[in-house]
């Protein structure tokens, strides 16, 4: 309990008392916690992030003038005053009243550097309880943060780009910029950058920015990347280096851009862009008007660019030009071999003259008179002449053979002037007339391919050249040539000089090529047939003229070669040309090099050229086409009876003929081992343009052989045909499916079969004028003859063997008279033979088999003309039972004969051998199920006729 206390006279009692009555009482208890405790009244503290402890400055001490009264001189607590503050202080000795200050979670200097507040100490007041406690005056509390380097720098951008024009050095290309996330200045700033990639011509400075060392050229590199790193001033290093891209421009050159120097193009892609993403650049020039020039250079291809390199046949029937033309100048084969010796190129059928050679037209080929009007056209190439006095170079002569040396007419160069000459025959009247034209132009001697065209109405004659039309510069008259019974002599690169030289011989050589000379009696060539004759397969296009807009003028040469545009907006122009385009309408094109040049001109406001434009020189690649393989198909061999062939529509030769073309691409695989593999496509359709179907051994004998075909089968295509003993030549440019039609169509007669037992043909096609060829497609056709009208005979001839016949020959004169003598005497003793042994047989095929010899009658043979192999769902096989199972392809083709002759049996035969027939067909119609059995139609039929007894 407390004590209670008196009055005031009780309390001073107790003061003048206390020391002397002991442990102190109500009195006591007044004089103790008479002090409050006393701190610093400002502190200043560190504390390290992460870190719970604060070091104050100066420490955290509060003192009590209580002291050491127990309780009242003690301290027993220090509170802060703040919201939410992160901090407590705690009592380390009472006594001492010394304390400390620390955090009571993590302290973060990101987010907060520095906290102040307010701490007051506390004594332990008056007794145990800690009632009466004094508390100390406010005193501020200031801690700071401090920061440790846990952030790395890192670059504001991801990547940085520049663009430097080339031969200069820059101060500042650029600069580069990182921050770091620490709150310290001392981990926060970055302190230095670096660059990491090697060996490159740039430097970077402490504040991030990036110089050039040296000059740099645009020819030799246009991009640099680089990598830069950075440092905070605790040296921590970026966690990730940024990419820096310096692009060098070159210095502003005015000339076309973004245009490639090579341009591919694959056969049968149509028209392809040749400059996509061109433009102009004018270096900010003040341009009033643009000119254009884009030329496409193939004069080295073919014969001046890539042109069709069919026949000139074929191509006269392709551009629709009227029949008669004379090739002079064909490939050398059996019937035109005076172009065997000369050199030549098989791929484009130009031949090349050197000066040494020339050759004879033989007689017939040529007209010896041509009328009034006639055309004479040719390719040619021809440089200067060689030598310093220039001799006439033949292109084509007509000339005395022997005795006088007069040039009826003739085509020549001379000092590059192109002459005709034509003299006419004396007739009533003895005047002068026109002889001799002449026509001076550059490209006779420019060593270029030009097509030249002579039309002569005469005294009218005109020269086209490449399409366009010459007027002679000079034309002189001379007489004509008295009458003479002289014979002429027509040459090709040389003129022939028969009279006046002790030797005939060759003279004013041609120096140059010559290609598809051709010569036409009678008539007169139509401009639009020269220009399909000389037109180009390849050349520029504009794809979308609707949009070149109307500030863009262009212009084609006749060849489309060379494109010429005009504008006066730079923009029109760069959409314009991004629109020229290549094509080759060719499906094989020759593949190689076609140069290409673009040159330009500009004009300025006032000025006439004020920048030169730089010119394009590119290339158009054309690559290989794929090489078609032309197959041929069919049936290989048939046999048909003699009277099919001596019929006046004779036999079908080749009624299921096929012909396709594959081709064969190398496919790259889809394995990791990147090999190609090749992968037959599907059948590609194109044209052809000559099939022949040719005689293999002996030619045809007109007198008793042909082979035919209904010239009205060529109407509507592009074909025509020639007939001779060495077989049936189609040629002309058309589509495979119509060549098979007209092959179909080709018949074989034969007359007098009895001295033929057999035929062979071979079928080859031909595209691009033999440089892609078929397989030789082999075909037998075999005559199955009657011997005798008696069935009964042909069957014993049928079952003898060559083990019981001799072989007869006879002359061909004397098959008649085998036949009469022969037979019967061998028939007699195989009758014998088969009686004895199929004495057995029932007669169950008697009825089917006269019913069979009713239906095959002479009737129906154009039907079997167009079946593709032997119907033999009738036919009988009989075997002699004395012979082994040796040979199926004689006892098949034995049994064919022997319905061959079956045919021809006649009503007159007696009753006897009908009952001796009747035995032979039961037997025949029992013997076929088990030959059936062994037997195929695909076996081919290969007669020995060394046992036939005719």
């Amino acid at each position: 309990m407390r004590r209670r206390c008196g009055g005031p006279a009780a309390l001073l009692l107790l003061l003048l008392l206390g020391p002397l009555l002991g442990p102190p009482g109500c009195l006591l208890a007044a004089k103790v916690n008479k002090h409050k405790p006393w701190i610093e009244t400002s502190y200043h503290g560190i504390i390290t992030e992460n870190n719970d402890t604060v070091i104050l400055d100066p420490p955290l001490v509060a003192l009590d003038k209580d002291a050491p009264v127990p309780f009242a001189g003690e301290i027993c607590a220090f509170k802060i005053h703040g919201q939410e503050m992160p901090f407590e202080a705690v009592v380390l000795n009472k006594t001492s009243g010394e304390g400390r200050l620390r955090a009571k979670s993590p302290i973060d200097c990101e987010l907060q550097k520095e906290y102040t507040f307010i701490i007051q100490a506390y004594d332990c007041g008056s007794g145990p309880s800690g009632v009466n406690w004094k508390k100390s005056h406010k005193a501020v509390v200031h801690i700071q943060v401090k920061d440790v380097n846990e952030f790395s720098p890192a670059f504001k951008e991801s990547m940085y780009k520049a663009t430097v024009t080339e031969g200069k050095i820059y101060d500042s290309i650029l600069q580069v910029e990182a921050i770091d996330e620490d709150c310290s200045p001392q981990y926060s700033q970055i302190c230095n950058y670096e660059i990491v990639t090697t060996d490159v011509p740039f430097a970077i400075d402490r504040n991030g920015n990036i110089r050039n060392t040296e000059k740099l050229n645009y020819d030799k590199q246009h991009q640099y990347e680089i990598m830069v790193t950075a440092f905070d001033c605790g040296q921590k290093h970026a966690r990730e280096d940024v990419l820096v891209q310096v692009n060098v421009k070159p210095v502003c050159k005015p000339g076309w851009q973004d245009w490639n120097k090579r341009i591919e193009y694959k056969p049968g892609s149509g028209s392809i862009p040749l400059f996509p993403s061109i433009h102009l650049e004018t270096c900010d020039g003040p341009v009033s008007s643009t000119h254009t020039t884009i030329e496409l250079q193939t004069n080295y291809i073919g014969k001046g660019c890539d042109r069709e390199t069919y026949s000139e046949k074929s191509l006269q029937k392709l551009c629709g030009a009227s029949s008669g033309a004379i090739d002079l100048l064909p490939s050398p084969s059996a019937t035109t071999n005076w172009t065997a010796g000369l050199l030549m190129d098989n791929n484009d059928m130009i031949f090349k003259f050197d000066g040494k050679q020339g050759a004879k037209i033989p007689d017939g080929i040529v007209p010896k008179n041509l009328t009034d009007q006639f055309t004479i056209s040719l390719w040619m190439k021809h440089g200067p002449s060689p030598g310093l006095r220039a001799e006439k170079e033949t292109i084509l002569c007509n000339s005395d053979k022997t005795e006088m040396n007069r040039h009826h007419y003739a085509l020549y160069v001379h000092n590059c002037r192109l002459v005709f000459l034509l003299r006419k025959d004396f007739d009533q009247a003895d005047t002068f007339r026109p002889a001799e034209f002449h026509w001076k132009l550059d490209q006779i001697c420019d060593k270029e391919w030009h097509y030249y065209v002579v039309n002569v109405e005469f005294p009218v004659v005109t020269l086209y050249m490449d399409g366009s039309t010459y007027e002679p510069y000079l034309v002189t008259n001379d007489w004509p040539i008295h009458p003479s019974h002289i014979a002429m002599q027509l040459t090709v690169g040389a003129c022939w000089q028969g009279g006046e030289v002790t030797k005939p011989r060759f003279a004013q050589y041609f120096h140059g090529s010559l290609a598809s000379l051709t010569i036409r009696p009678g008539k007169i060539e139509s401009q639009k047939v020269i220009s399909c004759l000389q037109a180009c397969k390849e050349g520029l296009d504009i794809n979308s003229l609707e949009s070149l807009g109307q500030g863009v003028k262009y212009h084609f040469n006749p060849s489309q070669s060379v494109l010429v545009m005009e504008g006066d907006d730079i923009e029109n122009i760069n959409r314009a040309l991004r629109k020229v385009s290549y094509i080759n309408s060719r499906q094989f094109p020759t593949a190689g090099v076609r140069r290409l040049k673009v040159s330009s001109k500009v004009q300025c406001f006032g000025e006439d050229v004020c920048i030169n434009i730089p010119d394009i020189d590119a290339y158009v690649m054309v690559l290989q086409a794929n090489e078609p393989k032309i197959t041929i198909s069919g049936m290989d061999h048939f046999a048909r009876p003699a009277a099919q062939f001596e019929s006046e529509r004779g036999v079908i030769l080749l009624p299921d003929i096929r012909i396709a073309s594959t081709v064969t691409k190398m496919e790259h695989s889809k394995k990791n081992d990147g090999a190609n593999k090749p992968v037959v496509l599907e059948e590609m359709l194109h044209n052809l343009d000559f099939c022949d179907v040719l005689v293999s051994g002996a030619e045809l004998d007109p007198e008793q052989e042909c082979l035919e075909l209904d010239r009205t089968e060529l109407q509507g295509k592009h074909l025509d045909a020639t007939n001779s003993t060495a077989g049936y030549s189609i040629y002309g440019v058309d589509t495979m499916h119509n060549y098979e039609q007209v092959l179909q169509q080709i018949r074989y007669r034969n007359w007098y079969t009895s001295a033929t037992f057999e035929r062979k043909f071979r079928v080859k096609c031909s595209e691009l004028n033999g440089h892609y060829t078929s397989n030789e497609f082999n075909l037998e056709v075999n005559i199955l003859h009657s011997t005798n009208s008696n069935y009964m005979d042909h069957v014993n001839h049928v079952i003898v063997q060559p083990h019981f016949l001799q072989s007869v020959h006879h002359p061909e004169e004397s098959i008649s008279t085998v036949h009469n003598s022969v037979v019967p005497r061998v028939a007699t003793v195989v009758i014998a033979i088969c009686v004895s042994v199929l004495i057995s047989i029932i007669a169950v095929g008697v009825y089917r088999i006269r019913t069979a010899q009713q239906h095959s009658s002479t009737d129906n043979e154009s039907s079997k003309e167009n079946e593709m192999d032997w119907d033999d769902s009738a036919l009988t096989i009989t075997v002699n039972p004395m012979e082994k199972y040796e040979k199926p392809h004689r006892a098949e083709e034995e049994s064919e004969e022997e319905d061959d002759e079956e045919e021809d049996t006649t009503s007159a035969e007696s009753d006897e051998s009908e009952e001796e027939e009747d035995e032979e067909e039961e037997e025949e119609a029992t013997v076929q199920k088990r030959g059936k059995q062994n037997f195929t139609r695909q076996e081919q039929l290969e007669w020995d006729d060394s046992t036939l007894p005719y």
